[in-house]
This record gives C-alpha cells, structure tokens and sequence, in this order.
C-alpha cells in the first residue's frame, strides 16, 4: 500500500530525472532524441509491455511499464524544451478527456452495458469542437503505425459506430467460407495478384468474425504464436533428449512430437 503522496512524489522524482538526462550535464543519448527518433523505441517498449501481460508476468509487466513511461517521460521533457507543451498539460488533456467522456461516471447520465459506453463514447468524440477537419473521414483515425490486424479491426469498429456493420456474427462466418472459397479458385487458377487480394480479404473478414466474438484478433494471433513456440521448443527439447536431428526426421515423425506436446500442455491446464 502506498503511502499519501508517494504516486506524487515519484512522478515528480522521475521528471526531474529525465529533465536531467537531457540537461546540460546530462546524457548525451538522451539529449539527442527527438520527437522523430523515439518513436521506435516506443513501438519496441509498447511490444515488450503487450509481451509481459500476455504472459501474465507481473514483475515484467511493472518493468516495461516503467520503460514505456520513460519513453513518455522524454516526450514531455522535449516537447517542455520546445515551448509545445508541459507535462501538467498532458496530464491536464487527458484527465478532460476522461471526464468529458464518462458522464456515467462524472455526469448525470445512465450508461449499463460497455456496449452502451463505447457508443456514447464514440458520439461524445464526434461532437467535440474542431477534432474534424472539413472532409474528414473517419479512416483518417486508423492510424498507419499499428500492426495490420489492428488497423484492420479499428476500421471495422469505426465502420460499426456508424451503423456500416453486420447485425450478428452469423453472417461473418458464411463471409469467412466465401472468402476462403475464393482463395482456392484463386490458388487453383495461378493468379499470383489475384490470390494475394483474396487472401488479404480471407484475413480482413477472419479479424471482423474475431470483433463480432468479441475476440482481438492481435491479442487472439499472439496467443497462438506463443502456443506454437512452446510446443515447438518442447518438440526441439525431445529430439535434443534423444540425440535425433529435427531435419533428418520425417513428417509424421514430427507430427507424433507436435501432439505429444499438445496433450501435455492440456495435461498441465487440467
């Protein structure tokens, strides 16, 4: 339990600290980053943070929370240099923006259901003075850095705020067979341009079932790239045990090794 004022003690150690990381005497490091060049290290931070709640690693989650605040840290102390903003201003922006967009919470208003708030939610951004350019669209608030399922599935969930969305999932999945079906005649057909566009379009319809469900297909993909790395590293561990080389064996043979691996991790989660 923290004692009264420690959160704001530390935040205000850990801004001094950065300040001086990039005062006079500071690091030289430091002193050089801009707002361009930190950008991937921040991407690298966000990733390692998505790592540590994946797998549920606390201690790790605390340290790359502290990395990626540092990467804000930076942020504000450059953008305080500049004259753009302070760090109160950031914190002040989006203390607003909490307030203004919760009035179930802060307000009058009767919000039951997440459903309901994310609706309220997105009408409350529409209507927020100046955040629209004229001819703005919404795609305009995809953002090219995210990964593509990301960008993919915040598309579709704009698209829905605005009624352009299936009514349940159930279509989705008759979707899901189209798509898949004009991948193969695509594949049967040897249209290499052809079978790239569908598949991209199998994929896209496969991340819009995954919102429908309820599922972040990013979140939902990362969890089966870890479920095929630790059962292939429990398949390397085997061969390794019995002296065999992974190259020399067989399809089946591997395959026998996948589904030993398989059946002992629904053995560990029993």
């Amino acid at each position: 339990m923290n004692r009264p004022g420690s959160d704001e003690r530390a935040w205000s150690r850990f801004l001094s600290v950065v300040e001086a990381l990039r005062g006079e005497n500071g690091c030289p490091w430091d002193k050089e980053q801009t707002y361009e060049s930190l950008t991937k290290y921040v991407l690298e931070e966000a990733n390692e943070l998505v790592s540590a709640a994946l797998e549920k690693d606390v201690a790790k989650l605390k340290e790359e929370l502290g990395d990626l605040m540092l990467e804000v840290g930076l942020y504000c102390q450059i953008a305080k240099e500049r004259g753009d903003f302070s760090p109160a201003d950031v914190l002040e922006g989006i203390t607003e923006k909490l307030v203004r967009r919760h009035p179930h919470v802060f307000g009058d208003e009767t919000l039951k259901t997440p459903d309901e708030v994310r609706e309220r939610w997105a009408e409350i951004k529409r209507e927020e003075p100046g955040r629209y350019r004229q001819g703005h669209s919404l795609m305009d608030e995809v953002q090219k850095g995210l990964p593509a399922l990301m960008q993919a599935e915040k598309q579709q969930s704009l698209a829905a705020e605005v009624g352009f969305d299936w009514d349940s999932a159930e279509p989705v999945f008759s979707k899901v067979e189209e798509e898949l079906r004009e991948v193969k005649d695509a594949a049967l057909k040897g249209e290499p341009d052809a079978l790239r566009a569908e598949v991209g379009d199998l994929l896209y319809a496969c991340v819009n079932l995954a919102r429908k469900l309820g599922v972040s297909a990013e979140t939902a993909l990362l969890g089966a790239i870890d479920k095929f790395s630790a059962r292939f590293r429990q398949m390397e561990e085997e061969l390794r045990r019995r002296g065999l080389d992974m190259k020399e064996q067989g399809l089946e043979y591997l395959d026998s090794l996948w589904e030993q691996a398989k059946n002992r991790e629904k053995g560990e989660l029993d």
